[in-house]
Formats: structure tokens, sequence, C-alpha cells
């Protein structure tokens, strides 16, 4: 068994197709990341590439303390500090995450305006109840109004949201008030979606905002239009759309691929598509074209976040997370792979041209060159899906004799939204958190997590997610995950309700076996963040845990993450009240002043702030420590057994 620390990935599936790929000289995201070294000027946030005077580079020098003259001397061209230019760099990751987060918000909206409209039959309203209770938030008028009329009104509202000039976003009221107030006193409360994005653009760019603090207060305005704003209309108008997920069994890893199968992997973030193929890879028509051409049937297997989507609503088996997606085409077994945007590797390509896989983009904002385009039509979804299928199953007898499926999968439970939750702790007529709130209060729970995120080729495959998850579970941390990071948990055995016996503390242990419950909570995608924010504002509003987010004993992480909607993620936890510890590496480190201002200024100011630590124990004892801090400062730093009272104790404390 070779170290963890050199490792590739922990999981055995992907080690099977990485020495298959090595076999036939074929190169993956793991070998490039090994050729491709970092480069550890940018890495530290100390590169400035914003104008043609440079790309300037202004790191801090190494093995010794900076002395004023050379601090000075560190600026670029134009004079910009490091500070300055981390914070720039930063900021532009806010932005162009919150904009990916808040375009993939906007599409679905424009889907559900389609469907309002009539001008789309295949999409329906699936959750009423969610529709109504929407309508209530934003003063939507239901009366006799149709469902559809009503919906129509809600898309208005939240496509008006992306564009909005003044004034707060709607979803800022589902924040706890305490929390809104630190918001309005701070200026950060952000107006419309597109507007915070687009200024943090203008502030970022060259000879505008040079002040490290003053950028930041427009960077946490795009993150919360992120968290509190386009994520959330998007988990929202998806759940009215395709439903409210529930609990479901379902299967992860390489093994849900079937070698008498049409294979056909949907990979990206948006559901629409998803949803179509999920319903017509049951169609019998299709089913019965796939048998004509030698084939069991249709295997519809997701990867990524769109595998979560899918995955909640439908249970439709995930084949990996994002350093897999190479290694499903590597099986040989893959007929289609389906991509829309986001956490798509431009190297899926020339490891499909090993292959017989077909590689299709269907969005027309995220082309590959050289694969083959079949654009989504939101009009006609289901002809898009067929069409798709259809290609899929051609493509079947064209496999050749290298497939090889490695035999590991395992068995999950996913779709934990909010209102699930809120129904297993207190049942159809008394839905509460309150049976949560009191095993937080009486101990058995000593916090809640949050572990999110991406995985990062340049540390080892799921390590730092498990190693950190089982940690926290130890120390009877209830775990909420969602994205990549959920993967890892679940191929690690951690979403079924057995795993609680095995990994978690007592406490832990009792309440998840008393309700059924497995200690890893899985949320869905990384839009579903919004769903965790949601959950820690009712559990706020129930009471006895203080009176906002930043009260609450709580810490999340992404102990792998890669990408730019991990950093927005970050930001709008922090700024919800959150403290928050990132792994693998920090991308402010160049600059001391505006790392102290994340690390140390953030948490006066928000109560949440950022933290680093690349070791998943020690991170996950950073967010212990910070738990029991916070259960000191709520007065339940002591387990108290809960004591039930008879008639004569109860006359005792009436007397």
């Amino acid at each position: 068994m070779p170290d963890e620390k050199q490792a590739k990935s922990i999981d055995p599936a992907t080690l099977e197709m990485l020495a298959k790929a090595s076999e036939e000289n074929i190169s993956t995201v793991f070998d490039r990341a090994d050729k491709l070294k970092a480069c550890p000027i940018g890495a530290d946030g100390s590169c400035c590439k914003n104008c043609a005077m440079g790309p300037c580079r202004v790191p801090p020098p190494k093995g010794k303390e900076e002395t004023p003259k050379e601090k000075a001397a560190r600026v670029g061209v134009c004079g910009a500090t490091a500070e300055t230019i981390s914070a720039r760099n930063f900021c532009r990751m806010i932005a162009a995450g919150s904009a990916s987060h808040s375009d993939h918000g906007r599409r679905v909206v424009e889907a559900f305006k389609l469907m309002a409209e009539g001008k789309t039959k295949d999409f329906e309203i699936k959750d009423e109840q969610k529709l109504l209770k929407l309508a209530l938030d934003m003063g939507v008028p239901i009366g006799e109004r149709s469902n559809m009329e009503i919906a129509l009104d809600i898309a208005k509202i939240c496509e008006a949201e992306f564009g909005r000039q003044e004034g707060e976003l709607y979803f800022i009221k589902n924040a706890p008030l305490k929390r809104q107030e630190i918001w309005r006193k701070l200026g950060v409360v952000p107006r419309g979606i597109d507007r915070e994005v687009v200024e943090l653009m203008h502030r970022t760019h060259t000879g505008v905002d040079q002040d490290y603090r003053n950028l930041m207060l427009q960077g946490v305005r795009a993150a919360l239009a992120d968290g509190w704003g386009g994520s959330m209309i998007a988990t929202e108008i998806q759940d009215v759309m395709f439903g409210t997920p529930t609990p479901t069994l379902s299967e992860i890893n390489l093994g849900v691929l079937k070698e008498d199968m049409v294979n056909v992997i949907i990979h990206g973030h948006e559901p629409a598509l998803a949803e179509m193929l999920a319903v017509e890879s049951e169609n019998p028509e299709m089913v019965a074209y796939a048998r004509s051409k030698g084939a069991a049937g249709i295997n519809l297997a997701g990867m990524c976040c769109t595998a979560n989507e899918i995955l909640m609503r439908h249970g439709v088996p995930i084949a990996g997370n994002y350093l897999q997606q190479e290694l499903a085409i590597i099986t040989g077994a893959v007929d289609a792979m389906v991509v829309d945007v986001q956490c798509i590797m431009q190297g899926l390509l020339e490891v499909s041209r090993c292959f017989h896989t077909r590689l299709i983009n269907t969005d027309n904002r995220a082309k590959i060159t050289g694969a083959e385009y079949m654009p989504f039509d939101e009009l006609h979804p289901k002809d898009s899906a067929r069409a798709i299928i259809k290609a899929a199953i051609d493509n079947f007898p064209n496999r050749r004799d290298n497939v090889r499926i490695p035999h590991i999968k395992q068995s999950l439970i996913a779709g934990f939204s909010h209102e699930t939750i809120n129904y297993l702790l207190g049942g159809l007529f008394r839905a509460s958190y309150r049976p949560l709130n009191d095993n937080i209060i009486n101990g058995r729970i000593r916090g809640l997590a949050g572990v999110v995120g991406c995985n990062n080729a340049r540390t080892t495959h799921d390590s730092a997610h498990v190693t950190m998850i089982k940690e926290l579970l130890k120390n009877d941390v209830l775990v909420l995950s969602t994205g990549c990071a959920a993967m890892a948990a679940a191929k690690a055995g951690l979403m079924v309700p057995e795993s609680a016996a095995k990994f978690c503390g007592p406490g832990l242990a009792e309440v998840c076996e008393t309700v059924g419950i497995p200690p890893v909570l899985h949320l869905g995608s990384c839009v579903d963040n919004s769903r965790i924010l949601i959950a820690a504002t009712a559990v706020v509003k129930d009471g006895g845990l203080g009176d906002d987010i930043s009260d609450l004993p709580a810490a999340g992480a992404a102990p792998e993450w890669m990408s730019e909607k991990a950093i927005a993620i970050g930001q709008y936890f922090v700024a919800s009240g959150v403290y928050t510890v990132f792994g693998t590496t920090f991308p402010t480190m160049g600059s001391k002043e505006f790392t102290n201002h994340l690390f140390k200024d953030m948490e006066e100011m928000y109560g949440g702030k950022w933290d680093f630590q690349p070791d998943p124990v020690r991170a996950a004892q950073l967010m212990i420590a910070h738990i029991d801090k916070k259960r000191k400062a709520l007065g339940i730093d002591k387990a108290r057994e809960r004591v039930l009272y008879d008639m004569a104790m109860r006359r005792e404390l009436e007397g």
C-alpha cells in the first residue's frame, strides 16, 4: 500500500482506471498535474495581469521577514501594492464564481418562464406547495389564479433580480434578522445580481479601487448576490419545476456502468436536459431501439454536479466526481458523454478519441473544439433528449475490445433538502428543527459542519474530504455536504444510516440511529449550498442557539477546492457568519495584510472568517475548536442529559 500522501487517490476504482490509462498510454489530469507544476507566484495571488504593462509579479521574499524597504519596493509598474493586487485577484475569483452560479440560475428561470407561458409542454410544476410558498414570500397574489399564472409572476420577479439596479434582493429576507442588520450596517446588501458582479469587475480594473478593504466590501456584495441570490433562485425554481428532493437510495462510483447496456453519462451542472434524459432513457421506444442494436437497455449515469441533481430527484446513479470524468471514458464502456457547463475538462476530447465515446456538448455558452455539438432546445427538451440518446445507442455497436469496468460501487442515500430535514425531524404535523436544536443543546450533537467543494489533482483525490469528515463524525459533529465532497463521502460509505455506528461518536450515533439518517447528509449540487444557508437559518429561528448564524456551533470547509465558484461560496459563508477553512492552497498568501483582513478582520465585521489548513485532521480540529467556542458562548459547553419529568417532579416545579 503506497503512502497516502504520494497516492493519486484513495478510491480503488480511480486507481484501477489510472493503471489502465497507463497501460494504454493515455494522459489524464493526474499525469498533467505531475508534469506541469503550479506557478507559486500565481498561487499566492502575487501576479497582476490586469493590464498590458504587466504581468507584474510581486512575490514576498522567501524564508525571511520582509523589511519595510523591501515591502515598499514590492509594487507593480502602476504602483499597485501587493495588497491591492492580491485583493483584486481574489475579488475577480468571487466575480467569476458568482457569475457562474448565477448564470445557471438565470437559465433555470428562463426555462421556468417558458413553461409558465405555455411555450414548452415538457416541463411542469412538480412541487405546488413550494410554488405557493414562493408566491407568498414574493408578494405574488394567489386567490383563484392558476399555478401557471402564479409561476409567470414569480418568473418575472426572479428574472428582474438579475438586473435590479437598487433596493435589496428578495431572498435576503430569508436570513436571520440580526444577519440582515449586520449587512445593512456594513452596506453590503446586494442590489441586483448582475450589477454586483459587473461593479466588482469594474473596481478590479487597473487604476480603479486601490483599497483592499473597500474592494472586499464589493466582493462581499457579489458573493452574497450568489449565495442569497443566483444560487438560491436556482435551487428554489428547480425544486418547483423538477420536484423538491426526498431521501433516495442509489449507488455511486465507476462500477455503476454496465457492460451490456448503452451507457450515457450526463456531466456538468444544469438539470433541465438531465431531467429529460432521465425520462427518455426509460421510454419503451428508446429501450427497444437500444435492444435492436444488441444492448440490454439504456443506463444513464451522472458525473459531477449534474449527477447530484438527477440523483436527488430520480435516484440516477453517480459514476464519479470531478477527477473521475476522464476515467469513466477510459473504462471503454461510455457510449456518449453529454456535457453542458462548468467543471468539464477539455482533456475529455483527447481521451474520448482513444475510445469510441461520443463527446456531445449541448450548451452554446460552452462549446468544445472538436466535440459534437447537439444544442439543447428548451422549447422541445424531450426531442433534444431523444436525439442524444439515439446518438448514444447508434454508437453502442462501435465499442472496442478494451472495455474494463471496475467492479466497485457503494450504496448511498441522498435527497436531504431543507424541507426533508424538517419533516424527518418533526413529522408531518410537527415539522420542526426542534429535535436537532435539542440534541445540540444537550450535547449529543456537538455541532454542525458543511463540508463542500471540488477535487484538486494536486492533492490525493478524495483523501482530504473523507479524512476531515471522519474526524468530525468521531467528535459528534453532524456533516452536511454538497458537490464533489458529498460524492467522496458517499464512495467511502458515509452516506448510509448504518455508517453512524461505525464512524460517529456515541452522541451523534444515537441521534442518527433514532432518526434513521446517515451521519453525512447529501444536500445536492454546489448551487444547492444555498440549502445549507436555509437550514442554518431554520436552526436559528427554532431558538435556543442564539439569534444569528454566527452564534451557531457550526463551521464550513472546502478541503480539496479548485474552482472560482468555491471562493464565491466561501466568501458568502464567511459573510453569513460562518467560520470557513480551505485546504490545498490559499490564493492570497502573497499579501500578509490582505490575508489578515480575511482571517481576522472579517470575524469582527461578520462574525465569520476565513482560515487555511491543508492538513484535513488539523483543519477538522480547528472547526471543532470553533464549535466548542460557540458552545461555551451559548452556555451549552457542558453536555446535559435530558430528564423526563414525572408528575411529582412537575408538581414540585409548579410549586
